[in-house]
């Protein structure tokens, strides 16, 4: 069996412009969540968001392109035969936008577009796929990254994704009564909808064999993942958690991995109340009465959308390593089932494996199991 590494990753989110800056406030319980900036609000119920400051354009075809850029100026070179995998889901907001407005088009708009412009940005060979599952895109780009690395295809495998908090996707959850109105509490009793955030991710896969452990040492090994669709709602979780538990067994089968040997659980944890109601009944479905350390970023760096899942694997490459987890920002008084497993404080693990999971529209969940690199001797 070929293992996988995670083996560079960088993100640009609303809470810092790297991993480096981003981890402390997570563990500090930092949130970036405040007025929505790129978009009047005035006539909505909801006003707030994750949003980066200041993002200027400049010579980027439009606000996508030049979020995902803030990560690559933070990649070391590619290897030239890397195989790309586009995963943001609402990079045509902005012409949608543009042509409600009747001003100037972007000139990249389409999933194609995009993984081309990536191929170009970072000198590379133009070969590679598009990936739309959704919340769970960019976990699913890694699952197919790594099940095409163990089968040979490649030896290397890019994951990307951006999405920003655009008037088009703002409005569309609103109109949906998605949003909270406040800065989202995820598995706290008292949450009431999910909050948008800006995101950016790269996280490269190589095969074990490609590596140099001793030039640089891989963030992580990714040993195991499944992804399934409950086939319930458009929108709505199915309430057993059934697809999310096929999901997880699945993820901790192909890691050989036993379910009393899980340390750690990143969870989706957007802040609603029936998918975070789900994502626990999962949990207990395969775990039991076990309390272990959770947590969920959305209360730091809001929903990224495709982006959420390389993002949150990318802090579990960090969590492993520091053996600790981050805050659950705004998870003040967590609900019954989260006490003792989720908090508004940072945990401390064995830091040898940690879960994460995504859930999304149209019933499709996304398990991966990451587990630490062994030392070299």
């Amino acid at each position: 069996m070929i293992d996988v590494h995670i083996v560079d990753a960088a993100m640009s989110c609303a809470l810092g412009s790297s991993l480096v800056q981003v981890w402390p406030r997570l563990i500090q319980g930092s949130s970036a969540i405040g007025p929505v900036e790129p978009f009047a609000s005035e006539g909505l119920e909801f006003h707030q968001a994750a949003c980066v400051a200041d993002l200027e354009v400049g010579d980027e075809p439009n606000r996508v392109c030049a979020l995902m850029r803030q990560a690559f100026d933070q990649l070391r070179p590619v290897p030239a035969n890397t195989f790309v995998i586009w995963t943001g889901v609402k990079g045509n907001a902005e012409h949608v936008e543009a042509k409600a407005d009747r001003t100037p088009l972007p000139t990249i708009h389409l999933p194609r577009q995009y993984r081309r412009w990536v191929c170009e940005r970072l000198g590379i060979e133009d070969r590679g796929m598009e990936l739309n599952a959704a919340c769970i895109s960019s976990a699913a780009g890694l699952a197919v990254g790594a099940q095409m690395i163990q089968q040979e295809e490649h030896t290397n495998v890019l994951v990307c994704a951006a999405d920003i908090v655009s008037r088009f996707t703002f409005t569309g959850f609103a109109a949906l009564r998605a949003l909270s109105p406040t800065p989202c509490r995820p598995f706290d009793a008292f949450r009431d909808g999910l909050t948008l955030g800006d995101g950016a991710v790269a996280v490269l896969l190589s095969a074990e064999s490609s590596v140099d452990k001793r030039r640089s040492k891989p963030l992580a090994r990714l040993t195991g993942w499944g992804i399934t669709n409950d086939a319930n709602h458009i929108t709505g979780p199915a309430r057993d958690g059934g697809g999310l538990k096929a999901a997880i067994e699945s993820a901790l089968s192909r890691a050989c991995m036993n379910y009393d040997d899980l340390e750690a659980w990143c969870a989706h944890g957007t802040g609603t109340a029936y998918s975070d109601a789900m994502e626990l009944t999962a949990l207990e479905r395969v775990f039991g009465t076990r309390r272990f350390p959770s947590f969920s970023i959305k209360g730091a760096v809001g929903h990224t959308l495709g982006a959420a899942g390389a993002i949150e694997a990318l802090v579990c490459t960090r969590a492993l390593r520091e053996k600790t987890v981050p805050a659950s920002s705004g998870s003040t008084s967590p609900e019954l089932r989260a006490e003792g497993r989720v908090a508004d404080k940072s945990q401390t693990f064995p830091g040898r494996n940690i879960l994460t999971t995504n859930s999304g529209f149209g019933g499709v969940n996304a398990a991966l199991v990451l587990e630490t690199v062994e030392e070299i001797v």
